[in-house]
């Protein structure tokens, strides 16, 4: 009865063309039209993994967690609505614009929006990167991942692990100061029931996007880097440089996005088998690079 990875992201805009240019010009994602006229784009052969919708900001919406099937989903929502969460229904104009069988919208603790969904729709166009990206690791592990902000860490793991079946993979604690009086940063990394590293991860900083960041892979190293030199010729701000992360192996790097969040495009990260995997406790938060650089004023 657990979520089985990210599914979709939801992102507002005051403008549907800065992200056309961003997601299909230069990361290399393939566009397509919604019912509704908002900007849909694909990393693969379902219709969507990224919603931009027409809006009066520039920010994240909502994560769209996919449940295995009907069975799971009914029983995952029982589990929230006696445990007091508020869900609503999705309406049928809601399903059509999912893609999905079933569907509610809530919010966690935090008032993060989410939605659960279940059944696998198809885009029967193939997919096809107008950069050339040779493809994009998701299939079975899901869209990829995304980083939200909590003001209270352990009362929202604690909300995703046991109303939505989330599990542990790893704790990171980093130092951020020689000075002993300031406090640890801890970063929790949760996985859904699909072999993707993190699905999702929880950081004790306020986003004014609602977003820390999301993170898309990229099938091999070269894909990177191209997207990489894309980025810098047309002219986006690198937030971080090549790296590769301790804990998930990821080789990546980070550019901000229109809607005021980072992406992260990677390749190489773990698939543990949860069988065998055993948290981790993570002191460091990268073997090399990521280096980090504030947007300009």
């Amino acid at each position: 009865m657990a979520v089985h990875s990210l599914g979709y992201v939801r992102i507002m805009a005051r403008d549907l063309a800065p992200w056309r240019r961003f997601g299909v010009d230069v990361i290399g994602l393939m566009p397509a039209v919604a019912p509704d006229g908002s900007l849909w784009l694909r990393t693969d052969d379902r219709p969507f993994r990224f919603v931009i919708e027409k809006g009066e900001a520039d920010r994240f919406i909502a994560a769209g967690w996919e449940m295995p099937g009907e069975a799971e989903f009914n029983a995952t929502v029982k589990r929230l609505r006696t445990a007091g969460i508020a869900l609503r229904d999705g309406s049928a104009a809601e399903l059509k614009a999912r893609c999905a069988h079933g569907l509610v919208a809530g919010h966690d603790p935090d008032g993060n929006a989410f939605e659960l969904y279940w059944g696998r729709f198809r885009g029967y166009d193939p997919f096809m990167s107008s950069q050339g990206v040779s493809g994009f690791v998701t299939g079975d592990l899901g869209a990829g991942h995304v980083v939200l902000p909590t003001p209270q860490l352990e009362r929202s793991v604690e909300f995703y692990k046991s109303l939505l079946g989330f599990g542990d993979t790893d704790e990171m604690r980093l130092v951020m100061s020689p000075d002993p009086a300031v406090p640890e940063l801890c970063i929790r990394f949760l996985h859904a029931s699909c072999r993707r590293h993190h699905s999702l991860a929880l950081m004790p900083m306020p986003v004014p996007s609602g977003l820390v960041h999301t993170m898309i892979e990229m099938r091999d190293i070269d894909d990177v880097g191209r997207a990489l030199d894309r980025c810098v010729a047309a002219g986006y701000h690198i937030s971080s440089s090549l790296g590769r992360h301790s804990n998930d192996g990821m080789i990546s790097f980070y550019v901000a996005t229109p809607g005021g969040f980072d992406l992260e495009v990677g390749c190489m990260g773990l698939t543990p088998d949860w069988s065998t995997w055993v948290p981790t406790r993570s002191l460091i938060a990268d073997t090399w690079g990521h280096k980090w650089s504030p947007p300009p004023a």
